[in-house]
């Protein structure tokens, strides 16, 4: 069992302020936890019914079920939780989840009652989730530690949610399973006293059942920690990470958790460092992380795309948006080209994107014959249910295709919906919207990008330096003594001749920066000494001939 296995995985389950009166956060939780396979015991101190299953403290309710509670659920008031706790560890309870406010959110009196939870904590070992959050949920051990409605129905599946926000942690939830999505394990940290992002990223490490992860972030606080799990985790499924903050909203944020919001820029900057792809808001999150829950590319520092679409419109609206971020559209070889010439008629553009002018019944193999292009990495595809012409879902799951494929299928709401799951089954990302499906083949590349980054090793030499030398030192020798001190810098080869400048550039794939290697030349941009966005060989020979 992890650190956290009390809190997530319990053999027994405690209510501390059960209430059988509807409208109550007490009876709200009970109903929630109906499902759950093990003991749910009810405690009440202040209105115990031992008919009715209500006993008064948990030391009582561990006695009568014969088990003691791993997990303690708190929904009573903040004043009295310390304390309530504090018993509940003593009898044996290792994890609790703190359910309600007026703890630091709330001003003095809350940070008084916060700081006494601390000091619980740090006397008796339990691990808290909260205060202040609306819970946890582990659909597929049916447990659901929620008061919110309709959060028991949601389907177990392989993505996680690791929010800040208790609220947010479910709008997620909600929104994967609208996609199709099902969930292994949604946390909602809330005040973040105890368990942190990081610890549950953590403990997400070793559930060889998450495929992805969500992580909403409002305050980095423990900044190292945060990126170091990260980075542990993204060694084997991807992260996608939404940071609130890029305007002014300490005060909002602060009367939300208690917690100053997090420098936006710097917190992007670090997780894009440690491995994670970033997002700008909840809709590109939830479509990157059901496209990486059901495919991930080999690490490549620059995926390239290949899209094939039935109708050129929607084609030019994943082509500008994919485009103008950055993603690669190669032209595809002649032979690509040819054979594409054979499948469809005159007039359409077969030079990626390919647009076959409408849904055609040779699109299985069109999609093959784009997918083996050797510029494609990933290939995606757009078109229209139009199912007296092709059946679009059968003929996209029966391609053999050499690179992993997204869809982006429109259509009447329900067929479509339908289609999507099917193809989703078929371990085919599918979208609804071109935005959407950008946003899928945008997640792909760059958590491809990414792997490729932390994996790159740098050749230096056999006495590269550990500490840095005196004197002027150039950029390579620089960044050198940065690696060995852990810290990442871009991926670079250092080149003599041109001939070893033309192999660089094969190898890491252009368009590159290239840069004078003199540690004499302080100012290189006044003497011509970096060129930027260089693409091609004739454009490398051009720039090194300056």
């Amino acid at each position: 069992m992890t650190a956290l296995g009390a809190l997530f995985a319990p053999r027994a389950i405690a209510v501390l302020g059960a209430s059988a009166t509807p409208g109550k956060l007490g009876a709200a939780m009970v109903d929630s936890l109906a499902s759950f396979p093990g003991p749910v015991m009810k405690v009440n101190s202040g209105r115990p019914d031992p008919d009715r299953g209500f006993l008064p403290t948990v030391g009582e309710a561990a006695a009568a079920h014969g088990i003691t509670p791993d997990l303690v659920v708190s929904c009573i008031p903040a004043a009295v939780t310390a304390d309530a706790l504090r018993e509940a560890a003593a009898v044996g309870a290792r994890a609790a989840l703190v359910c309600a406010g007026g703890f630091a959110e709330a001003g003095s009196d809350g940070l008084l009652h916060q700081k006494a939870l601390t000091e619980v904590v740090r006397d008796t070992g339990i691990r808290i989730l909260g205060p202040n959050t609306s819970g946890f949920l582990v659909p597929h051990r049916r447990l659901t530690a929620s008061f919110v409605p309709g959060a028991p129905d949601l389907e177990p599946g392989s993505v996680a949610v690791v929010a800040a926000s208790g609220g947010v942690n479910h709008a997620l939830a909600f929104a994967l399973a609208e996609a199709g999505v099902g969930l292994r394990l949604g946390v909602g940290l809330g005040n973040s006293l105890d368990v942190t992002q990081g610890d549950v990223l953590d403990h997400l490490a070793e559930d060889d059942g998450v495929r992805a992860v969500a992580l909403h972030v409002e305050t980095a606080a423990e900044g190292r920690r945060l990126t170091e799990a990260v980075r542990r985790l993204t060694d084997r499924v991807p992260v996608v990470a939404l940071v609130v903050g890029r305007s002014d909203i300490g005060d909002f944020a602060r009367s939300h958790t208690g917690a100053l919001a997090t420098s936006w820029r710097v917190t992007r900057t670090a997780l894009r460092q440690a491995g994670a792809v970033l997002v700008d808001d909840e809709r590109d999150l939830v479509d990157a992380v059901t496209a990486l829950s059901r495919v991930r590319l080999p690490a490549h520092p620059r995926a390239g795309v290949g899209l094939v679409t039935a109708q050129a419109g929607a084609g030019l609206l994943l082509t500008d948006d994919l485009r103008s971020r950055g993603i690669q559209l190669p032209p595809l070889v002649e032979r690509t080209v040819k054979e594409l010439r054979e499948l469809l008629p005159a007039l359409t553009y077969l030079n990626n994107p390919v647009d076959t002018g409408r849904p055609s019944p040779t699109i299985t193999q069109i999609v093959e014959r784009v997918s083996e292009d050797p510029g494609i990495d990933v290939t995606a595809v757009y078109g229209l249910l139009e199912p007296t012409t092709v059946d679009l879902p059968a003929a996209l799951t029966a391609a053999r295709t050499a690179t992993p494929l997204v869809a982006v299928v429109g259509g009447p709401v329900e067929q479509a919906r339908r289609t999507r799951r099917e193809l989703g089954d078929a371990g085919i990302p599918c979208a609804a919207t071109p935005a959407s499906g950008s946003a899928m083949v945008r997640a792909l590349v760059e958590d491809a990008a990414a792997r490729a980054r932390l994996g790159a090793t740098v050749v230096t030499s056999s006495d590269a330096p550990t500490v840095p030398p005196l004197g002027p030192v150039d950029e390579h020798t620089a960044k050198s003594v940065l690696a060995d001190l852990g810290i990442h810098t871009p991926v670079r080869r250092v080149c003599a001749d041109p001939a070893e400048a033309h192999a660089a550039l094969d190898d890491l794939g252009g368009p590159v920066v290239v840069k004078i290697l003199d540690a004499g030349i302080l100012h290189r941009t006044e003497v011509g000494g970096v060129q930027i966005g260089i693409p091609t060989p004739h454009d490398l020979d051009e720039n090194m001939d300056r």
